[in-house]
């Protein structure tokens, strides 16, 4: 049987940290949680709205991208999750980058910022509405960060 990434067990619990992490720092749902383990994996996966994360790495690597968030950056998961995430912005825009995830770490969450991403091909997208909260695993360990976004705009 061919499984779906959001099927794949490692992903439903990834998805729990996403989603306990969301809910911790920012105090609200960010999809409906009262589902399955599995069917919040698949919704979070379909979700009509950006979601990715990275890891703790000292460049960190993408580890989650949702179907929305995998076409916008024109890249299939495993591009993805061998990806540094700091390729999603351009050269000059990286230090910028750098500091908002760096405050981000020191906040526990930001919301309601902008930036430029770029996608595999060269796409830029103007994002409006960027929200990154620090990931917390179950043994209450820092352990990444996430980033939602549900507006953009493509500028090229």
């Amino acid at each position: 049987m061919n499984q779906e990434i959001w099927q794949n067990l490692e992903i439903i619990n990834w998805t729990q940290v996403l989603l306990n992490s969301y809910q911790k720092l920012l105090k609200k749902e960010l999809i409906d949680r009262d589902l399955s383990l599995e069917e919040q994996a698949k919704r979070l996966f379909f979700a009509p709205f950006t979601v990715f994360s990275h890891g703790i790495e000292s460049d960190p690597i993408y580890n989650y991208g949702n179907k929305i968030g995998l076409q916008l950056w024109e890249r299939n998961w495993d591009e993805l999750t061998t990806m540094p995430s700091r390729l999603s912005a351009e050269i000059i825009l990286r230090e910028e980058r750098q500091k908002i995830l760096e405050e981000t770490n020191l906040k526990g969450f930001l919301e309601n910022f902008q930036g430029i991403r770029i996608s595999k091909t060269g796409k830029r997208y103007q994002i409006n509405d960027f929200t990154l909260w620090n990931l917390i695993d179950e043994n209450n360990q820092y352990c990444g960060q996430g980033a939602t976004f549900s507006q953009w705009i493509l500028l090229n």
